[in-house]
């Protein structure tokens, strides 16, 4: 459960604060639900609470967690998929609206490395920037660090 002012992550929108739970009538019965505000964009989101888990909502990841980020960002023997731009697009889309950290570190990592080999497209290109935002934004709280601070970090682990 989460509590009015805590932090969530929310698939593929990321980092939103937890604004109020509100009890509505639905179909003649009681709901709570989460009204989570998106940090980037103000944009309010409500969420059932007994379906917070099935939507993927969670809490931010832990600092320990955050090495194991950085760990898959490192990784430089992985296999890219080579196959056409918009059957890879469809599934690293996939991955970022899972909400997991690690997936979207992956989708970051596999477009970093394939930016080096060719060109990406306008849409592997606004989701690299997609999931490094999301990214930074999360570590950044995870660490309780300056966003800037983070995206250099990341910039320098793609830089080596």
């Amino acid at each position: 459960m989460f509590k009015v002012g805590d932090s969530a992550v929310y698939p593929a929108h990321g980092v939103a604060i937890v604004k109020r739970i509100e009890e509505k009538d639905v179909g003649g019965r009681k709901k709570k639900f989460y009204v989570l505000q998106v940090v980037d964009n103000q944009m309010t989101i409500m969420v059932p609470t007994d379906n917070a888990d099935s939507v993927g909502l969670r809490e931010i990841i832990s600092t320990k967690e955050v090495s194991n980020v950085y760990k898959i960002l490192k990784q430089r023997d992985v296999k890219i998929d080579q196959t056409t731009w918009n059957r890879r697009y469809r599934e690293y889309m996939e991955k970022i609206k899972t909400g997991s950290v690690y997936e979207i570190a992956e989708v970051l990592r596999n477009l970093f490395l394939l930016r080096h080999s060719k060109d990406l497209s306008f849409g592997e290109r606004k989701m690299l920037d997609q999931a490094k935002h999301l990214l930074v934004k999360e570590i950044s709280l995870a660490k309780q660090a300056k966003e800037d601070q983070v995206e250099q970090e990341i910039q320098t682990i793609f830089a080596s």
